[in-house]
């Protein structure tokens, strides 16, 4: 009832459970429609048709999908007769008399998505589908979802970004065929190895779009905007502003410029001018719809498309994807009235561009010296069409825009995935043409390093989604100098995790403009909480230069001044971790169920420890060991860094919901620590206790120091452990003092567990908090902190 809705009843229905009927998030209902659609049609297929190849079968399972979901869409929003699909549900042949329809749409759209007959300019036609052999029972077990009361989809009101979505996910499998021609769906080798496809959130492309795209407008007419003269002829002397997306996905980031950019010049017509001068002559801009309000022609939505949005992806369904959304954006708010009005008035024909010279299939790294020294003719089509490679420059990239010094706008979410998971051949290129890569790097970083130094024209803005990992990890060093250096950092926004739905991998937005930076430019840092946007936890300024180091030292996204002058007072005692001690990461197992048991199973099982296992101060219980033998597992661990009288064994992964700090604690017993740990030994010649090495390791200063120094994701780098400022002791008694105040630690925390009443429990823990403080106040004199500094360490909070 009305009553009931005006109250929140049916909220708190659809929130008691998600699993009634109709109360599933839209994207995820729809994708699962989908899928089952190309299940069904991937089978039949197969079956009906022995010679397709798994490239054809993909191929053509999507389209059909494609143009099914448009006519449909087209269908709700009133430009195609309703219920034509449907009408297919009576008689036989459906699939003849559906491609009669995807003829008819060809003659009325002009898109590729129905491209059927050879045309001057235009890419091959499509001449697979048309001539396919489907059982209709499938086709009409699809069409009948399409429409009420089998569909629960109001497509009228489905947005091209809601579609993208649902196509992200769609797009993160494939079709294989089997033994017998047999079709199978199952997720694509490079979306495993990177952990699930992650569909960017829309606040996060918004922000992106507005603050690169909406730069680059800002202040500008529509002339130059769009590279015309006075007259809106296109400028010999100018060029359209152009948006590239070098890994476009299904569209989502290139939608949103889209977008961007007509509302953009919908204003500029009619607020900055007269709207009716730009609603005549041969090639109007705008018109005025019925109920008075002024909307962009057709036309001009098509000009605004072709001229500006450019994308590039190297799995060709997904450029079909995009393709569709885009498509579908040109006809947002239109309707069959509409189209007839426009092409009465402006005699116009076919309603819809063809985006095969604006988003195009390749590999946006890889270009055709890749077959330097190798020959071509040694690798098979199927090779060839994995590698992919794509010319920027070359007739099928964007030679115009290549030769005119490179694209205005590159914004997106590259892939992520580890430069060790790519295929050996795509890696020594990787490591041969692009100067930034090193061991462990990331795949996102080529494409930053791409876009900057070859795909983004002087002055021009980029805005990318990135992991955290190019703030603090060694590998980005030489590119955060490139950055630094070569660009002008605009904002740097680190939200930790949570923006990608089931991710845990802690995120940031990067924005840039291609100039070199002047003497005194400075960067915006923000800090912020997904869930909270657009509140934010904290926002200050900081000189580029700062970050302008030939070593790629780590940028410091977390420290203001205050916090910069205290780091720099720790660094002022001369000395590091690393000059009295060594720091490894544990033994790498890789097979745990061969590796690793909560008892030991012969004389080579060792006592073992992992992340989990380690506390502060904290006793490793005995409940983990490893085989250990170096013919067989990780021969570069050598037995001698955990057979030592003393160690320190530290968290090497973190819990990523929990505070980014050092957790470290005292071995005794010989204790080999695993990947998820780093191990910690004195070396001989230091004159000092371990303790005292532990203490400090654990104190609340050298905990700032490293998140601040330091900003990353749940990983804590040995590496990094040995740059922590370690001060050598002054005197013997406060190196003592040092010493017993952490054996009391250790003491306590070992006593805890078996104590049994709660208020031993209660007054042993006051004990250890005691203590703790005893120990951060000694460590502030090690390094000598004024109160002031004192005070700004106890303040500021983890995290």
């Amino acid at each position: 009832s009305r009553e009931a809705i005006l109250h929140g009843a049916f909220d708190k229905f659809a929130e008691s459970t998600k699993k009634k009927r109709g109360t599933a998030e839209v994207d995820e209902a729809f994708l699962e429609e989908i899928e089952s659609w190309r299940d069904a049609l991937a089978r039949n297929l197969s079956l009906r048709n022995r010679r397709l190849s798994d490239r054809e079968l993909n191929f053509a399972v999507q389209r059909i999908i494609d143009r099914i979901v448009f006519l449909r869409m087209c269908e709700g929003r009133g430009i195609e007769p309703f219920g034509q699909l449907q009408t297919l549900l009576n008689g036989p042949e459906v699939y003849p008399r559906l491609v009669e329809m995807f003829h008819r749409a060809d003659e009325r759209y002009n898109s590729g998505l129905f491209h059927f007959q050879p045309e001057p300019g235009r890419e091959p036609p499509d001449e697979l589908t048309t001539t396919l052999a489907v059982d209709d029972k499938v086709l009409k077990d699809i069409l009948v979802r399409l429409y009420y009361p089998e569909s629960p989809y109001e497509f009228a009101a489905l947005p091209a970004d809601i579609l993208g979505q649902v196509y992200e996910q769609f797009l993160g499998k494939v079709i294989r065929l089997t033994a017998g021609h047999r079709a199978k769906v199952e997720e694509k080798p490079e979306v495993r190895k990177a952990g699930g496809v992650y569909y960017t959130p829309t606040y996060i492309v918004e922000y992106i779009v507005e603050n690169t795209v909406g730069k680059l407008v800002e202040g500008k007419t529509p002339q130059e905007v769009g590279g015309l003269t006075a007259h809106w002829r296109p400028s010999k002397s100018r060029r359209p502003i152009s948006v590239l997306d070098p890994a476009c996905g299904s569209g989502s980031f290139l939608i949103v410029a889209y977008q961007y950019l007509l509302d953009w010049y919908l204003k500029q017509y009619t607020e900055a001018d007269e709207p009716q001068k730009h609603a005549r002559g041969a090639n109007p801009r705008v018109y005025q719809y019925t109920n008075g309000d002024w909307r962009l022609t057709t036309s001009e939505r098509k000009r605004i498309l072709l001229s500006h949005i450019y994308g590039v992806d190297i799995d060709y369904q997904a450029v079909e994807v995009t393709k569709l959304s885009l498509l579908l954006k040109v006809l947002e708010g239109e309707t069959e009235e509409t189209l007839q009005r426009q092409r009465r008035l402006f005699h116009k024909d076919r309603a819809l561009p063809d985006l095969a010279g604006n988003i195009k299939c390749g590999n946006s790294l890889i270009g055709s010296d890749f077959y330097n020294g190798r020959q071509m003719s040694l690798l098979d089509e199927d090779e060839r069409l994995r590698i992919n490679v794509f010319d920027w420059e070359g007739r099928d990239g964007f030679p115009d825009i290549m030769r005119a010094g490179g694209f205005d706008a590159v914004i997106g979410n590259p892939p992520y995935l580890f430069i060790t998971e790519v295929p050996a051949d795509m890696r020594s290129y990787y490591g041969e043409r692009y100067t930034t890569v090193s061991y462990r790097f990331d795949l996102y970083g080529t494409f930053i390093e791409k876009g900057t130094r070859e795909l983004l024209g002087d002055g021009g803005t980029f805005g990318f989604i990135i992991p955290h990992t190019l703030l603090s990890n060694d590998s980005f060093g030489k590119l955060r100098s490139l950055l630094a250096v070569e660009t002008s950092l605009l904002k740097i926004i680190d939200f930790g995790p949570g923006v990608f739905k089931h991710a845990k991998n802690e995120t940031m937005i990067l924005l840039f403009q291609k100039l070199r930076p002047v003497a005194n430019h400075s960067v915006e840092v923000t800090r912020a909480a997904p869930r909270q946007w657009p509140e934010t936890v904290g926002r200050f300024r900081t000189r580029q230069s700062l970050w302008a180091r030939p070593d790629g030292s780590p940028w410091m996204v977390r420290v203001n001044g205050e916090q910069r002058a205290l780091l720099n007072r720790m660094d002022s005692c001369g000395t590091v971790l690393g000059h009295f001690c060594t720091a490894n990461q544990g033994v790498r197992t890789g097979d745990n169920e061969k590796y690793l048991a909560p008892k030991p199973r012969g004389r080579r099982w060792r006592r073992a420890a992992g992340g989990r296992q380690i506390a502060r101060y904290g006793t490793i219980p005995d409940e983990l060991y490893v085989l250990y033998d170096p013919k067989l597992l990780d021969a570069s661990r050598k037995p001698e860094l955990f057979l030592t009288p003393a160690k320190i064994l530290v968290q090497e992964i973190r819990n990523i919901a929990l505070p980014r700090r050092i957790v470290a604690t005292l071995d005794t017993e010989q204790v080999f620590g695993l990947q998820s740990t780093n191990v910690v030994n004195v070396k001989p010649e230091t004159p000092f206790d371990v303790r005292y090495v532990l203490g400090i390791l654990n104190s609340g200063a050298v905990n700032l120091y490293f998140r601040c120094r330091f900003p990353g994701n749940n990983h804590i780098p040995s590496n990094q452990l040995l740059q922590i400022p370690l001060p050598a002791p002054p005197d013997e008694k406060m190196h003592d003092r040092m010493v017993s105040l952490v054996q009391q630690m250790l003491d306590f925390n070992a006593r805890l567990p078996h104590v049994k009443t709660a208020y031993d429990r209660a007054a042993t823990q006051r004990q250890i908090d005691a203590t703790d403080r005893q120990i951060d106040r000694l460590v502030y004199e090690l390094y000598k902190l004024s109160e002031e500094e004192v005070g700004l360490v106890e303040t500021v909070p983890e995290g």
